[in-house]
């Protein structure tokens, strides 16, 4: 027997609050693929860049009575890539020719073919009364042991006592006639030959501002070149507060 040509397929109902959520779920959906592709280019740049920034936009920085002005490509980390006050700025250059990050530097910067040339600068409020020339007669002569060694660019090399706190480091002393001596900290051993930077000196610079430098321990053969050179950074990016002091 036939079934009645009444009979006909039967549908559900879908209610409309569902389609409501489900159109949104798909919205959702297509919002984080954008994101995810416009952030994938932005991080793919900033992988690629290594923490680096090529760009060469200049930034007032405010420290105490001083203003820097810095290019972006100088300052070492991206959150100081700003106008503003801080109470400290890092920074790294390319000697030199005491530049910043730019592709055609990328393998300096990298240390890709085993050769330093990068120092690390960093300008901070004056917390000492003297600069580690100014701290020679003082303090450091009395830590060192005696006698020096021959060290390159006419310095004493000179080991810390035993208990002067300086351990795994030497100092080393360059008589300038009229001034204080040039001196500078470098790490010994095993520890400086794992360092891009094993050496440090830091100077009195603008008002009451402290500039600490760290250098590769071969740029000691030409430390009056070196000084002169991080000193005339500091002239030229200084603003305010600009004098050095001697």
């Amino acid at each position: 027997m036939n079934k009645p040509a009444t009979d006909a397929p039967e549908f559900t109902v879908v209610d409309s609050a569902v389609m409501v959520k489900v159109f949104y779920a798909f919205a959702v959906v297509a919002l984080l693929s954008v994101a995810i592709s416009v952030a994938g280019k932005w991080l793919g740049r900033s992988i690629a860049m290594g923490g680096y920034s090529d760009d060469t936009k200049v930034y007032e920085v405010v420290i105490g009575n001083n203003v820097l002005a810095m290019p972006a490509n100088v300052i070492r980390f991206d959150k100081a890539r700003r106008d503003g006050v801080t109470d400290r700025l890092d920074l790294y250059l390319r000697y030199p020719k005491m530049d910043g990050y730019s592709v055609p530097a990328r393998d300096d910067f990298n240390n890709a073919r085993g050769k330093r040339t990068v120092l690390f600068l960093t300008f901070e409020e004056q917390a000492m009364s003297r600069d580690m020339s100014g701290r020679y007669a003082p303090i450091y002569s009395s830590l060192i042991v005696q006698p020096g060694k021959p060290g390159p660019g006419s310095t004493t090399l000179y080991d810390f006592a035993e208990k002067s706190g300086y351990l795994n480091e030497t100092l080393a002393v360059a008589e300038r006639p009229g001034q204080a001596p040039f001196v500078a900290r470098c790490l010994a051993g095993a520890s400086a030959e794992q360092s891009l930077a094993p050496c440090e000196r830091d100077v009195l610079v603008g008002e009451r501002l402290s500039l600490t430098y760290r250098f590769p321990k071969e740029f000691l053969a030409d430390w009056p070149a070196l000084d002169a050179a991080v000193l005339g950074f500091a002239a030229r990016t200084l603003k305010t507060g600009a004098t050095l002091k001697k």
